[in-house]
């Protein structure tokens, strides 16, 4: 169960791969992920573009779920998430760099928008950006695993 956290907890950004690990595959290396967040010691945040993203993905033909398993693996999800909306002025934010997958560069933005301090993936495309990311002193994008030793 969902319990709403203190400003003490960590804000992170799950992408697509991710999500599925926890909400559909139920990667048991990741429950202590699933349970920090459902848990408020993270404080997991989404936008309309990244929910629409998981969506999409859980109806793909290669993962053979069924209306109700998608319609399962998005609700518990959105349950335990806080949306944001991207609303300060362009001009205000910082400058981040370019994914060489533009279906990413949404997840690069809502960490920024959203403060947080680890974009959470297993996408290589977004792994690579970690060092200029860093040391811009924006947010970390790093693995599961490491977000799991990291606290």
């Amino acid at each position: 169960m969902f319990v709403d956290s203190s400003a003490e907890s960590i804000t992170v950004v799950l992408d697509t791969n991710v999500l599925l690990s926890l909400y559909v595959f139920a990667d048991s290396r990741f429950a202590p992920l699933r349970s920090r967040i459902e848990s408020g010691t993270w404080q997991a945040v989404t936008n309309e573009p990244c929910v629409a993203e998981f969506a999409r993905v859980l109806n793909y033909p290669m993962f053979s779920l069924s209306a109700q398993a998608q319609e399962n693996a998005l609700a518990e999800y959105v349950y335990c998430v806080h949306r944001i909306e991207n609303s300060a002025p362009s001009k205000l934010l910082a400058a981040l760099p370019r994914c060489t997958d533009e279906d990413d560069q949404k997840f690069l933005e809502l960490a920024r928008d959203s403060r947080a301090k680890w974009l959470i993936t297993s996408d290589r495309a977004l792994l690579k950006l970690n060092r200029r990311l860093k040391q811009s002193g924006l947010f970390m994008v790093i693995t599961p695993e490491a977000a799991l030793t990291e606290t």
